[in-house]
């Protein structure tokens, strides 16, 4: 092994050991770099620290086997509104990440209007939300900044639903029929918050 490719290798793996210790680090730190000369030159290592923490969104680990969509832009656009009604309510990542899974399972993200036959009930838009259980209007329910802002308001009336596994927190409030199938949705869900939270 040639001495430069052997000095190129050893400062590869320093730079990643760098790049690793930074990222347990401070998450508001927006970016650290470090200098370490070959032949005269500086590299520079960047870390991004504005991503949401993934033990945030997460925080229990992914609980039974994932479900995942392809998404169309409609349903990426509904994604970013749960992601900026979350915001706006003044709630983490997490309560983001909550939403988005119980939209997926609700409605797979698509903002439903009245099914006919096929509707349960007087269920619409993204998460499902009936009328005639007080959840608001029709015209409110199919509004995603309306809708997530109920869904987080009940969400919120939930005692420790930060520290409970996702299924719980989102059965709680929406009190489904089918209790454990939020769940499938935790890592999809998780991973579009990645992506959009500061975009």
């Amino acid at each position: 092994m040639n001495t430069m490719l052997l000095r190129k290798s050893v400062l590869g793996i320093a730079g990643l050991a760098f790049a690793g210790g930074l990222a347990a680090g401070p998450l508001h730190a927006t970016a650290a770099h470090a200098e370490t000369p070959v032949q005269g030159k500086p590299v520079a290592v960047t870390v991004q620290a504005d991503k949401p923490d993934n033990t945030k969104l997460i925080p229990h680990g992914v609980q039974g086997q994932q479900s995942h969509i392809d998404l169309n832009d409609e349903q990426t656009a509904n994604a970013k509104a749960i992601i900026a009604a979350t915001k706006k309510a003044g709630l983490p990542e997490r309560a983001a990440v909550i939403s988005i899974a119980t939209s997926l399972q609700e409605s797979k993200l698509e903002n439903l209007g009245h099914l006919g036959d096929a509707n349960d009930h007087d269920s619409l838009g993204l998460f499902q939300q009936r009328p005639s259980s007080g959840w608001g209007t029709p015209e409110q329910i199919t509004d995603p900044e309306y809708s997530t802002t109920a869904f987080l308001k009940g969400l919120r009336q939930v005692d420790g639903w930060q520290d409970m596994p996702l299924t719980q927190a989102a059965q709680t409030v929406q009190v489904s029929a089918y209790p454990d199938a939020y769940a499938q949705w935790e890592q999809q869900a998780a991973d579009l918050v990645a992506q959009h939270w500061n975009s």
